[in-house]
């Protein structure tokens, strides 16, 4: 029985994965797969594929339900920011990118609903039949195709290409900036309705309007922190150090109509520790 289930372990930990977006929550759901699994009568058991593959859409299915339920902060342990040379001749730049991809495909699977992320999961990247997936979710074979087809728009929706170079400039006139204590010359580029929110070790603080993250970054100068532009999670990013060379900030950011709207910090030591982050000097 455990031969058995552990020839089909590779497809179910892929499945919960792309579902659940936590390699530790997948893993979890294909345990407790495994635990239904022993409590069955293999005899029962037709297509053991296809019943496996049921039941862990279903333990997900579940999970994504109770997040709905309880929703989370936007930047939790279950995704982790891939940080890169922002450098078109930086060599490892198009692999992290191809990561970041991934990524970015994560965070946009976070907005569909659990029915709409199960149909286009199980249909789009694992083929499952919608007459299945249907029998998943109590749905009918049409409703489910309409849920696809809605998550697919979504999905190609968000995915649409952005101007990248325009993004960085504007990160760089940000950084340059704040290099020179120029406190009208960082609102220019921050949005007066901008979202800054900050994760530290206590908890996520969150803040809005641009004049609080201006201060912030005319103060950071005063105190020599020092600061570059990096990829993370495929935006345009910041690190800053101190003058020792401890990054104290990693800074995820969104920018539209040339003006930078949100900003993510981590500022927790550890989360920081544990990133795998470029040189101080490019």
């Amino acid at each position: 029985m455990a031969e058995l289930f552990e020839g089909q372990r590779g497809r179910l930990t892929a499945v919960a994965h792309r579902m659940l977006g936590s390699r530790a929550d997948a893993e979890d759901a294909v345990q407790e797969a495994w635990l239904r699994f022993a409590r069955q009568d293999e005899a029962s058991i037709d297509n053991l594929g296809g019943w496996l593959t049921t039941v862990v859409s279903r333990i997900c299915i579940d999970t994504l339900r109770t997040r709905s339920a309880k929703p989370e902060s936007p930047l939790d342990d279950r995704l982790d920011w891939i940080v890169a040379e922002d450098n078109d001749n930086a060599p490892e730049r198009n692999a992290v990118l191809a990561d970041s991809v991934g990524a970015a495909l994560q965070i946009v699977l976070d907005t569909l609903t659990p029915d709409e992320r199960l149909a286009f999961v199980l249909h789009d990247t694992f083929a499952v039949p919608f007459a299945e997936i249907g029998d998943i979710i109590g749905r009918s074979t049409d409703a489910t195709k309409m849920l696809a087809s809605r998550a697919r728009r979504k999905v190609r929706g968000a995915q649409r290409p952005t101007d990248l170079r325009r993004q960085r400039e504007v990160v760089d006139a940000f950084l340059a900036a704040a290099r020179e204590g120029d406190f009208d010359g960082l609102m220019r580029v921050l949005d007066p309705d901008l979202i800054w929110r900050v994760h530290t070790p206590r908890g996520v603080i969150e803040r809005h309007g641009s004049q609080e993250l201006a201060r912030h970054a005319e103060r950071g100068q005063n105190a020599r922190f020092t600061g570059r532009r990096v990829l993370v999670d495929g935006r345009p990013g910041m690190i800053a150090w101190r003058t020792n060379g401890v990054p104290i900030a990693v800074m995820r950011c969104t920018v539209v109509g040339g003006r930078i709207t949100e900003v993510e910090s981590i500022t927790d030591p550890s989360r920081i520790a544990a990133m795998d982050l470029p040189a101080r000097s490019a």
